[in-house]
């Protein structure tokens, strides 16, 4: 085409043609179906571009070396992931314009239809990393699962196959993430380096040690604080010392993968803990971004289970969910579980053990 509109180069008659509904003509539409079509149908269009910016983000993340250069370029599509998530979960204000009466008007036309059979939604959790056996599932069946037991040879369903079966093939950004972290030096040392481990070791040691030391200098002051007994205070931050420790020793993991995860999770604490170090800036900013990206995954289901129960309550959901219930359920997902423990035994600065090897971590 020598010059191409707008309306060309958007295919708007086709985009504008798809409103149609179950009968295929709008004019058959309840009074507010259209709203409801449209609203999802903009979902959908955002679930495919932030299915886009996750994996060029991932790509990127899962290469055998990524340069340093590579850092700000992946949290460039991760923050577009993140504006994308924000004006979604504002979208649902769009949504609950429709009235409760107003829905019932055509609400069990739609029945088995849900929005549970969302397989782009399904495709993003699984792109990010959520194992299948930590779904909610829909009569113990998890929504992968039921989606392509539903599916049939409608076009639909054979794109929701498709895609579903890609994805549980691909790498996941919690993977990717888990390899670029395997790979951080420690104290200046990296996998492979003569002595690596008893570095890493050794690391994890003295930080448990500084962290046991803080601790006894705040029980008093904490306890006085609080008006409670410096005993008390004590055995809380006992038990705190020993969830860190159990983290950091990753005791929580079948022993053949422990090494492994216990390198991934000394590498989340050396760059949350030295982060002024000038080549663990941009890698502490993709962190950072991670988990704002799941927090404001959380936040989406959140708002999107509000919604449904301001408009329908707390009744069972077109697709046989248990509705607002299994909604509420999905907001305990949580994928990169090692970037939101981590938060939790973070010491100050002053506190930290001595820095080996500073200038391993300096610009060239």
């Amino acid at each position: 085409m020598a010059n191409p509109t707008y309306w060309d180069y958007l295919k708007l008659d086709r985009l504008l043609d798809l409103q149609g509904g179950l009968e295929g003509d709008e004019k058959q539409l309840m009074s507010d179906e259209l709203h409801f079509i449209i609203v999802h149908q903009a979902f959908e269009l955002w679930f495919k571009l932030t299915l886009r910016e996750l994996r060029l983000a991932r790509d990127h993340l899962a290469a055998p070396s990524v340069p340093e250069e590579k850092i700000p370029y992946v949290v460039h599509h991760l923050r577009r992931v993140n504006e994308i998530l924000r004006l979604t979960a504002e979208q649902f204000r769009v949504m609950e314009t429709l009235t409760p009466q107003d829905f019932l008007a055509f609400r069990d036309k739609l029945i088995p239809a849900s929005g549970f059979q969302s397989f782009q939604m399904r495709e993003l959790e699984t792109i990010l990393g959520l194992d299948d056996a930590d779904r909610v599932t829909l009569g113990g069946t998890a929504p992968i699962d039921h989606i392509e037991k539903l599916a049939t040879d409608s076009p639909g369903g054979k794109l929701a196959v498709e895609h579903l079966t890609r994805a549980r093939a691909e790498t996941s950004l919690r993977s990717a993430m888990h390899e670029w972290l395997f790979r951080t030096p420690v104290q200046g040392s990296s996998p492979g380096d003569a002595g690596d481990e008893e570095t890493v070791d050794q690391f994890l040691s003295d930080y448990l040690a500084a962290l046991v030391n803080l601790n006894r200098g705040k029980a008093e002051q904490m306890a006085s604080a609080i008006q409670s007994s410096p005993e008390q205070v004590r055995q809380q931050m006992s038990r705190q010392e020993t969830m860190a420790k159990d983290f950091l020793m990753a005791s929580d993991v079948a022993e053949a993968d422990r090494p492994r995860q216990k390198r991934v999770r000394a590498g989340v604490l050396f760059i949350e803990s030295y982060r002024e170090l000038p080549l663990l800036a941009w890698p502490r900013n993709l962190i950072d971004t991670i988990v704002e990206v799941e927090e404001l995954l959380v936040l989406f289901r959140t708002r999107h289970a509000r919604m449904v129960e301001r408009v329908i309550g707390r009744r069972i959901g077109t697709g046989g969910s248990a509705g607002v219930d299994y909604l509420d359920a999905t907001t305990k997902y949580r994928i990169f579980t090692e970037l939101w423990a981590v938060r939790t035994i973070l010491l100050p600065k002053e506190a930290l053990p001595e820095l080996s090897s500073a200038e391993k971590y300096g610009f060239a």
